[in-house]
């Protein structure tokens, strides 16, 4: 089944092969491949083969480009996914967000253009927030 056919990028992308864990802050550009899990602070740019998901509480502050994008935290940047980005309700982006398809939990905050493929997805989330 391919990633298309489910609603949250989550319920595809498996448990993180990284974590930068909170109280802890990265620095520089981040490359590779394995998804990457941010519940602490990354400061710099990435180009990334893999998920990414800014978990509540987490940080990312530099342009974020990776194949598919989950914040729920803060993004401080430009944000540019192959495949799908999903903002959720607990999210704040600043900056510019680009992707395949775009869904965008209400209450989240995005100040910055919307640049999508597909249409944009508006949705309310039904199940508990998970990391």
């Amino acid at each position: 089944m391919g990633l298309s056919n489910f609603r949250r990028t989550r319920d595809v992308i498996g448990a993180p092969a990284s974590i930068i864990g909170e109280h802890t802050e990265f620095t520089g550009q981040l490359t590779g491949q394995g998804h990457i899990l941010v519940k602490g602070t990354v400061k710099g740019d990435s180009d990334l083969d893999s998920a990414v998901t800014i978990a509540p509480g987490g940080r990312w502050e530099g342009c974020l480009k990776a194949t598919e994008v989950i914040v729920a935290g803060t993004v401080d940047g430009d944000i540019d996914a192959q495949g799908k980005a999903e903002i959720r309700a607990t999210a704040r982006v600043s900056g510019s967000v680009t992707a395949a398809q775009i869904a965008i939990g209400e209450g989240a905050r995005v100040d910055g253009k919307l640049s999508t493929r597909d249409a944009v997805k508006h949705f309310a989330e039904k199940r508990a927030e998970d990391d």
